[in-house]
């Protein structure tokens, strides 16, 4: 028995034309409606942290198993709906 036997029979590349055709006869989007949750996605921004800061947070990602970023995100969204507020004083 040969590894080819295991693969799955090759078939021939499809034709993206054929596939917008088909698409168009078995979807309607005519009367579709804006996403209303739209607004509530998150939004790409540039925000420059130390690599401290960068390191704790992919190190704590491993251990709990979720994406450094969306740690981050979790974390300020905890600190915003605890209306927690920095302590900051000059001397």
């Amino acid at each position: 028995m040969s590894f080819e036997s295991f693969l799955p029979e090759r078939q021939p590349p499809m034709n993206p034309d054929n596939m917008v055709v088909n698409m168009r006869k078995e979807y309607d989007f005519s009367n579709a409606k804006k996403n209303p949750y739209a607004s509530m996605l998150k939004k790409q921004i540039t925000l420059r942290l130390d690599q401290q800061s960068i390191d704790y947070f992919k190190s704590v990602s491993a251990e709990v198993g979720i994406p450094y970023q969306s740690l981050i995100n979790l974390y300020l969204r905890e600190c915003a709906a605890s209306n927690r507020k920095l302590n900051m004083q000059w001397e």
